[in-house]
């Protein structure tokens, strides 16, 4: 008899916190933590965003800019923390963007990805769980040929350079190398108690779909607008490479990112002065219209499939 199978939607709600000198990516949580997720109802929604959009706003209020599908997650490790007899488990991952306006300050609910990744945001220098993290992982990836130059093109050791988008590679190596705690739940066993909480676990593989999430907008801003959805519909040049740093967890050059982004048609000026952040008055952009242009056909083209 073929086991019955539940299909749910998971959600990675992403949304930028501003601090002034800097921005921090924010990820929505359900209580326990745990991504928010629901049964997909065919009765109830004709397709499977539609669905998620609906649940996001009746259960928070928020109002969704970008939302796209990511992969199908239900590997069979994940009926080792299911209840036996259950329906196999299968998640829709969906990233999805909340503007900046639509948060006006993050509640409990709302954690900085890097609680989840503490190696993913290096604007302040070599994050300093990498330290511990790396040794156990090269005297892992030492034990076979092949790991060694993962390892290196993972975490941009040596001469490899670092790849903000390789989140999601990171992480299925650390859990591989047997570094993170799911790597033990997943296979019924107790966690070694000498190796650390190398980032905040999540119940079966959602971590896996947060980092799908991060890797995906990381990936994205080097080639469609979608970084200006995390922002107001105003906003300074600070505003739009603070927002970028954030996102891929690194410092960028002033002078080369204002010339790129003021030559890349995406921005015009509104002729306005920002004083928010004090100090001198700053003239304040908008996306141009030929770009948000861009962005409100592919809404509409997703919502009317």
């Amino acid at each position: 008899m073929t086991r019955p199978i539940r299909v749910e939607l998971s959600a990675v709600l992403v949304a930028l916190e501003d601090r002034g000198s800097h921005a921090v990516p924010q990820i929505l949580m359900a209580p326990g933590p745990d991504l928010p997720n629901r049964a997909f109802d065919p009765d109830e929604h004709r397709t499977l965003e539609l669905s998620l959009r609906d649940w996001v706003s009746r259960d928070t209020g928020l109002r969704l800019a970008h939302v796209e599908q990511l992969y199908t997650f239900g590997d069979r490790a994940r009926e080792a923390v299911l209840a036996d007899g259950t329906p196999h488990l299968v998640s829709i991952g969906y990233l999805a963007i909340v503007p900046l306006s639509g948060v006006s300050e993050p509640g409990p609910n709302w954690r900085p990805w890097t609680q989840f990744f503490p190696w993913e945001d290096r604007r302040e220098g070599i994050p300093p769980v990498l330290a511990r993290l790396l040794p156990m992982l090269e005297r892992w990836a030492a034990k076979e040929p092949g790991r060694m130059e993962r390892t290196a093109l993972s975490f941009g050791l040596g001469e490899a350079t670092w790849r903000d988008e390789l989140v999601l590679e990171r992480y299925e190596l650390l859990y591989e190398a047997r570094l993170v705690h799911e790597y033990f739940r997943d296979r019924r066993r107790d966690v070694p108690a000498d190796l650390p909480p190398f980032g905040l676990s999540l119940p079966l593989d959602h971590r896996r779909i947060l980092a799908t999430g991060i890797g995906r907008l990381r990936a994205k801003l080097k080639y469609r607008p979608v970084l200006f959805e995390l922002l107001p519909d105003t906003f300074t040049l600070f505003d739009l490479q603070t927002a970028a740093e954030a996102v891929s967890g690194q410092l960028l050059h002033k002078q080369n990112f204002r010339r790129m982004i003021q030559q890349s048609g995406l921005i015009e000026a509104t002729g306005g002065r920002s004083t928010r952040r004090g100090g001198r008055p700053a003239s304040e952009y908008r996306l141009a219209a030929d770009a948000e242009w861009e962005l409100l056909a592919r809404v509409r083209e997703t919502q009317e499939v």
